[in-house]
């Protein structure tokens, strides 16, 4: 192997290593909405979704790393079925929120809607 060949390989092992160290540092970081997704999920909120809808993909990226606290529940089986679960709570329509009170939302929700219907402060 040729010495510039060889100065070049060990530069992108230390690249990839790097990146490799910072995402295993990033990824133990908490993320922005922690408190507010799990506020949420404790508030008795549940989150209607389907795998393959892009609105409901969109809602969990306004939580970013948060989403994985979130109340989510799948209405949608590998075969994009709806669930016999979904079917009995009449769900038609992604995303789907139902909030503790009883009132329902469809579509993509602002953090501030769900920050009111669940007093869950940002």
């Amino acid at each position: 192997m040729k010495k510039g060949n060889l100065i070049l390989l060990i530069i992108v092992l230390v690249i990839i290593g790097g990146l490799t160290v910072f995402a295993m540092v990033q990824s133990k970081k908490p993320g922005q909405y922690d408190s507010f997704a799990q506020c949420v999920n404790d508030s008795g909120a549940k989150f209607y979704g389907a795998w393959w809808c892009p609105h409901c993909q969109a809602q969990k990226a306004m939580f970013g790393k948060s989403a994985k606290l979130l109340p989510y529940v799948e209405c949608s089986t590998p075969d994009s079925k709806q669930t016999q679960q979904c079917n009995d709570l009449g769900i038609k329509g992604y995303p789907t929120w139902i909030f503790a009170d009883g009132t329902v939302k469809n579509g993509e929700i602002p953090l501030e809607t769900i920050s009111e219907l669940t007093n869950c402060p940002i």
